[in-house]
Formats: C-alpha cells, structure tokens, sequence
C-alpha cells in the first residue's frame, strides 16, 4: 500500500475508534443502553446501520462469484431478500418494539407459557448466538482472510527477527489460514492474516465494546458511506477502462460469443434446465430462512428505534438501499470483472473456480486501481468488515448476556439479581467467546458461497415457525422446539443425501416442508398456551392475523386483525413490487443489451413508480394508525 493509502485508512481508524469513546458514558450505565442505545434511534439511521452490517465485505466477492458461476439471474437469490426486509418492516418491525425486550430468545418468555420456555429461550440463545452467528461470522471472517491476505504484507512490513517469532508461533499452533489469494507460502499467508485479524479486531473492540450499539450505529452510517464511495469510485474506475457502459457490454459480447453472453447477462433462468429450481428456490429462501420475521440484529435494531412508525422506516430504508442502490453497483462491477479476468467454460469445471472468481473483486482493486483510489477502496473494504464484525460481536453478546448470564445463569440457577455495569463487562467479555467460534467455522470453509449455503438450509428449518408465531395463536413453545429439531437433525443429513450444487432447491423444499409439518403438527397435537398469557401479549404486542380467541376474549373484533394483516401484505408486495422492478429498470438502464432500445428499462422504472400508492400511506403513517383491533 503507498503512503497516501495508509493514511485514508488512518483516519477511518482513528474517527471509527473516537466514535466509540464518545458513546462509552451512555453504554456502560446499563444494558438497554448497551444493545439498543436506549431506544432512541431515529428509523434512517437503524435502517443505514443494517445496511452497512449487510454490506460486508464477503458480498460484493459473492456477487462476483455468482455472475460469473451462474449469471446475472442468481443475483435473484440475494434481490428476493428485499421482500422479506419489507415484510420485517410492515409487519413485525413495531411488533419486536412494543414486545420492550432486549433479545428475540427474550421473546418466548412472554410469547408462551409453561416450565419449558426457559430451556427454550436457553437454547435457542446458543444457536444463534453461537451457531448460526458462527457461520455467518466465518464466512464474513473467510473474506477478512483473503482481503488482509493480499493488502497487508506483514512480511515485508515488519523487522525479519520480530517476524520470524511469529512465523514460529504459527508453526507451533499448527493452524491454517491461508486462502490462496496470494503467491505466499501457507505459513507466511496464516501468520499475515492472523496478524491483521487481531489487529482489525482490537480495532473494532475499540469502539464496539466501549460504545455498545450507539458506538456501532455512530460508526456504520460512517462506514457505511465510505464503503459505497468506494464501490462507485471501482465501478467507474472499471466503466472508464471498458470504455463506458456501451464499451463494456460490446466487450462482453466480443470476449464470450453471442448465445454465451446473453446467458451470462439475462435476468431470467432458461427455461430448459434451470427454470424449476430457479423458481423453487426464490419462492422459498427469502420466506423460510432465518431472519423471516426479523429475528437477530435486524430485530434488534428495529427494537432501539424510538418509535413504531422509525422502525417500520428503518426496514424500508434498509431494504431500498441494499437492494437498489448497493446492488446496481456491484452488478456493475461485477459485469466488469467478467471482461477484466475472462474464463473458459472449461474454467468453471475447477474445483476452486467460485473462490477464485470471488476473489477477481479483491485482484481488480489492486490492478486497476491507483494510489489513493485503492486507498479509499480499502478502507471501504476495511469499514465493511468492521461494520459487519461489530454487529455480529455485540448482537451474538447480548445472548450470552442477557439470556445466558442474566436470565439462566444469575435470576434461574443461582437466584441473585446482577448489575448493571457486571452485565455490560460481561457483554464486552463474551464478546470475544462469539469472535473465536467465528474463526473456527472460517478456517474450514472452502468458499463463501459454502458457507452461505449451509446457513441458508439451517435457516430454512426455522423460517416457518419465527413467522407463525407473531400471526396464529395457535403455536406454541413445543412448535418451536420442533422446527429447530428438524433444522439441526436434517440439516445434515440432507446435505450428505443431497450433496451436489444442482441439488440445491431438492435441500431447501424437503427442509421446509419436513420443518413447517412439524411446526403445526406440534402445535396441533400438543396443550395450547395458556389463554391468559396470550391476552397479555396480545394487549402489549398488538399482533394481527389469526388472533380470533384472543381477541375475543379482549372483547375485540377478531375480523379487525385479520383485515390488518391483509393490508399489511399488501403494502408488502406492493413496495417489495416496485423495488424489484427499479432493480431491473436501473440495471438495464446502465448495462443495456446491444441489441436492445433505450426504451427496454422504461416499463420497468415505470411500473416501479405506479405501485407507489399501494403501500406509500402505510409507509408513513403514525405509530398505532395500522390496527383495526
């Protein structure tokens, strides 16, 4: 890196860590304050805030990864999220805010009733405080890897005789973290990377755990704009040297051959082989997965906002900006990518070919972009990590805090009430048990897409049940335990049944329909909650659907809530409508097809603009306007 590069990544350290410090006095008075600031966040800010975890540095190497593995039409595995941030926020975004707890594993405790909602809530804790954020943790950690592997040479940095003790320390772990990014030997490449991870996580430490989530939110809006700075600076950097957007799409067509381009750029699957699983796999994995209903930091920060209605904003603004606006610019790239470092169909039949075409994202940065360019391009790199790590750091502590420590360890086992300032040094303290379990599941992943795969089948067992919960009475503690049974106990066995990536959609239909009969056989067959605990929910939560006993027993209107969750679908598909039609509008607008019309993006930028009305009112209306109860 020159100078001038070390110096742009200065200052993002150096603002990120006094961001963090000027957030401590509030974060250490009590835990609310640690993990939802006090339930004062304004909606853009959460929603901006969500983006930058979600930004992280691993995406923009995934979406590089799947163009070139399968086209443009697998970027419909990433975009269909939208619909499910939309549902988060017109459904249950003021849902998790008016439940006044700290964690979703919180939620069972006033959800059901009976002796087995403590085990739940226990258990649920550690899957997703440990095992399911292990996962997603390690992937984010397996880009970390192949990022510091290429940018951050220790070796050549640091004095030979400091180095060569670290190089020994290493070899005596006998640890491998090497990723192939570079020429490096494996000791060399684990003993740089190990360096930099410490380094980027004491970094993080730094404003994370001193600042608690107003630190981390502080900190994302920041890094979440100078990581998009940056990816545009990269695209343009790449639009320029292809000779603009025209340039580029004629170079694709000239590097790949006609039928073979139009493949890799269309937005829709052919019709002969992938069409099927295509469309079983959009119909399922944004609906059953694991934060369907919200469930981890995207309910934690829809719980910190101020009000129902900056909660309901927060899913929106999360949602438009990470599908629209983030992806329009890494599709961008990624297209680019694609005439840059060309392959041969021979190419993707390599066992490593998706982790070689992932990294292409880091190799163009360090090609094609000059001093100070790449500098910002690695700091926004940097900042994406960062922005993802603290989330995953101080969401995966607050389980093993508030759930863990307080609730089971403290209140259930050793009957005693603990401090406030005992629970936020625990917080900081746990913080590091979640960053070494990440580590682990990153040093045995071969790739991103591997790791995204196996938590979306995990997910997928679960997905039913975090969605019926906030719409039908009728499921219940043992519904629960259920659904996650079937996730752990299936999930791999169908990836050793299932094994291949054409089998894919094969995993995640057995998974939900296994999962979700599971889930209303057990609500079925097994005692109902407690009529008295679901009213007092119902009273506080305000929950819409099928309600119907409860509400009669309020003294309500049982079509009210169901007419509510009607509305709320609609104002869902509606919006979730138009942001997938700008998606496509946008992109065909920059990347036009040679031989389509300038008038091609028109209907779909158009159709976008029209289905505004339908959800535009329920956007924006005031907090307790949405139920007719």
């Amino acid at each position: 890196m020159a100078s001038v590069d070390m110096l742009i990544l200065l200052v993002f350290v150096i603002f990120s860590v006094t961001a963090g410090l000027r957030a401590r006095r509030h974060a250490s008075k009590n835990i609310e304050e640690y993990y939802l600031a006090g339930r004062e966040v304004k909606g853009w800010r959460a929603g901006v805030s969500m983006s930058a975890t979600q930004f992280a540095a691993d995406t923009p190497l995934l979406f590089s990864g799947l163009i070139a593995v399968a086209g443009i039409f697998a970027l419909w595995r990433i975009w269909v999220y939208g619909l499910a941030f939309l549902l988060m926020g017109f459904l249950f975004a003021a849902l998790w805010r008016r439940a006044g707890i700290l964690t979703d594993a919180e939620l069972v405790e006033i959800r059901y009733s009976g002796r087995w909602r403590l085990p739940l809530r226990l258990i649920k804790a550690v899957y997703f405080g440990l095992l399911i954020n292990s996962v997603v943790l390690g992937f984010v950690l397996l880009a970390t890897f192949q990022i510091v592997e290429l940018f951050l040479p220790w070796h050549a940095w640091l004095p030979d005789t400091f180095y060569s003790g670290l190089l020994a320390a290493t070899d005596w772990m006998g640890i491998d973290l090497s990723t192939g990014a570079t020429e490096f030997g494996t000791e060399t490449a684990t003993t740089n990377n190990l360096i930099s991870i410490v380094l980027l996580v004491v970094f993080v430490g730094l404003y994370s755990t001193t600042g608690g989530l107003r630190g981390v939110i502080s900190t994302d809006v920041f890094q979440f704009a100078l990581a998009m700075g940056g990816s545009i600076v990269f695209a343009g950097i790449l639009l320029w040297e292809s000779g603009g957007p025209a340039g580029l799409m004629d170079r694709v067509f000239a590097l790949y051959g006609t039928e073979r381009a139009s493949g890799m750029l269309a937005f829709s699957p052919s019709i002969e082989g992938a069409l099927m699983p295509f469309l079983v796999i959009m119909g399922l994995q944004w609906l059953f997965q694991m934060n369907s209903d919200g469930t981890g930091y995207l309910a934690q920060r829809c719980m910190a906002c101020s009000t129902d209605r900056e909660a309901r904003i927060a899913a929106f603004v999360f949602a438009w900006v990470q599908i629209l606006g983030r992806s329009v610019v890494w599709l961008v790239i990624g297209v680019a990518l694609l005439v840059f470092y060309p392959f041969s169909p021979a190419d993707t039949l390599e066992p490593g070919f998706a982790a070689s075409r992932e990294r292409t994202f880091l190799v163009g940065i360090a090609d094609w972009m000059p001093a100070g360019a790449r500098g910002l391009m690695i700091t926004a790199l940097v900042a994406a990590l960062a922005s993802t790590i603290d989330t995953h750091l101080n969401w995966g502590s607050s389980y093993l805090t508030n759930d863990v420590y307080k609730r089971f360890l403290c209140q259930s086992w050793l009957k005693r009430e603990p401090a406030s300032r005992e629970l936020v040094a625990v917080g900081r303290a746990t913080s590091v048990i979640v960053l070494l379990a990440g580590c682990v599941v990153a040093a045995n992943l071969d790739s991103i897409q591997q790791g995204w795969k196996v938590s979306l089948l995990f997910g997928a067992g679960i997905g039913a049940v975090l969605m019926l919960r906030w719409v039908w009475e009728r499921i219940n503690v043992q519904s629960e335990f259920a659904a996650m049974a079937v996730a752990v106990v299936a999930g791999p066995i169908l990836l050793w049944a299932f094994p291949a990536d054409d089998m894919e959609w094969i995993r995640l239909a057995t998974m939900v329909i296994v999962s979700t009969g599971a889930t209303i056989l057990a609500a079925l067959v097994t005692r109902p909650t407690d009529p008295n605990a679901l009213l007092a929910f119902y009273r506080s939560v305000r929950p819409v659907g099928f309600w119907g006993r409860t509400v009669a027993l309020g003294g309500g209107d049982p079509r009210g809530v169901r007419r509510a969750l009607g509305q709320k679908l609609l104002a869902t598909f509606g919006c979730g409508a138009s942001l997938l039609l700008a998606v496509v509008g946008v992109s065909k607008l920059i990347l036009r097809h040679p031989e389509e019309t300038w008038f091609a993006p028109v209907p779909f930028v158009a159709g976008a603009v029209l289905l505004v009305p339908l959800w535009w009112r329920r956007l924006t209306e005031q907090s307790g306007d949405e139920e007719s109860t």
